[in-house]
């Protein structure tokens, strides 16, 4: 008897302009998979990874998603929250990390090490700085405010330390108008 193999899941993706680089979005149809945000559009779609090759352009399929981005570059700080994100593949550790970093309020930050006590396990501060370094959603799950101990800015792939910096005064800027 011959196997009879699934098709593979139609993937899609899309690129945007944003205040603070370009957005690469990969998506099935059961929800995002992967973000990029790089100062450059090709830099945003490599960073989808080869998945990138078998996947078709349809901003259509990340309407909401879009949509979510938009009100958070428009100064709604909170907006990103809407997105929802399946975590259940993820490494347990980075899962935890993962999660507990998305309960950060929009401009307030948080040290690795806080990172990793909220993630279950203290003695795992540089765990939870490579979690944050793999983090395939940036933004969403906000790793632009995680820190180090002594508060300063430390590694953000998702386009550099300038573009953490700018996340964070732009979040703390609106906060304050809220």
């Amino acid at each position: 008897m011959n196997a009879v193999k699934s098709p593979a899941a139609q993937l899609y993706y899309h690129v945007q302009k944003t205040p603070v680089g370009w957005l690469a979005l990969l998506g099935a149809p059961d929800g995002l998979q992967r973000i990029s945000l790089q100062p450059e559009p090709q830099d945003a779609l490599a960073g989808l990874g080869d998945a990138l090759q078998t996947a078709a352009e349809n901003a259509g399929a990340f309407a909401d998603t879009l949509a979510a981005f938009n009100d958070y570059f428009a100064g709604n700080v909170t907006a990103l929250e809407r997105i929802s994100l399946d975590l259940a593949n993820a490494p347990p550790f980075y899962g935890a990390a993962w999660a507990a970093c998305r309960t950060i309020p929009p401009g307030e930050t948080r040290s690795y090490q806080w990172l990793a006590d909220a993630a279950g396990n203290p003695r795992a501060s540089r765990a939870a700085g490579q979690a944050m370094a793999k983090n395939p959603f940036p933004l969403v799950i906000p790793c632009h405010r995680v820190v180090g101990t002594n508060g300063g800015l430390h590694g953000y792939g998702a386009g550099g330390l300038s573009v953490k910096a700018r996340l964070l005064e732009m979040e703390r800027r609106q906060a304050r108008i809220l």
